[in-house]
């Protein structure tokens, strides 16, 4: 049960700790073909390019996969980080956030919090996601959410620990929405530069649209 995940050592002291959870078990469904996670973002794949954002801010971070994603795993050789198979991926994005959340929990901390962070977003920053988890660690009781600069809920999240069992009951493929939508009163959006909070690419067209106005 997760109500008994087991606490390393004496954590009372210790600053709250954020791991970085990458959602990258996605079937890329609406690419007609394609796979958005390993298309190419400044000469390198999407994932990569990410996953090195994720690991500059220097918190830990995990990769959820589906089986036999080997594109992706070539895309992320050679990066310290950890990944984490999802044989049932086909059942929407609540598998990736309960096997990445298990896994998390049997190490993490009591005061610890979790970044769900999507892999088909590159317009985040190091420096952005470093803001959030300074601020979560300000008050590790808050649902952190990033938002556009004028205040819009996007993307990442940030669950305390204590609602870490809340994200492993999650089904279907709606992610932690219905966690966020009953801790409402917990949850503080953060702004970020621009539109990061906000862009994925989950089409051809979301793509050609989004090289056009980087151009």
């Amino acid at each position: 049960m997760l109500d008994s995940w087991p606490v390393r050592g004496d954590h009372r002291k210790m600053p709250p700790s954020v791991h970085i959870l990458i959602l990258a078990a996605g079937a890329s469904s609406r690419m007609r073909g394609a796979d958005k996670l390993v298309t190419e973002v400044s000469g390198q794949p999407l994932l990569r390019q990410l996953a090195e954002t994720a690991l500059a801010t220097g918190a830990p971070v995990t990769v959820t996969l589906p089986p036999l994603a080997e594109a992706r795993r070539r895309a992320l050789a050679g990066l310290p980080l950890q990944i984490v198979e999802v044989p049932d991926a086909a059942l929407g994005m609540s598998r990736s956030l309960v096997r990445g959340v298990e896994t998390l929990g049997q190490s993490a901390g009591p005061r610890d919090g979790v970044m769900i962070l999507p892999a088909d977003m590159p317009g985040f920053t190091a420096p952005a996601l470093s803001h959030l988890i300074a601020r979560f660690r300000a008050d590790p009781t808050l649902i952190l959410r990033g938002g556009t600069s004028d205040g819009q809920p996007g993307h990442p999240a940030i669950f305390p620990r204590d609602l870490w069992p809340a994200l492993c009951q999650l089904t279907g493929d709606t992610g932690g929405r219905s966690v966020l939508n009953t801790n409402q009163g917990r949850v503080r959006v953060i702004p970020l530069p621009g539109q990061m909070a906000l862009i994925d690419l989950d089409t051809p067209e979301d793509w050609a649209a989004w090289r056009a106005g980087s151009a």
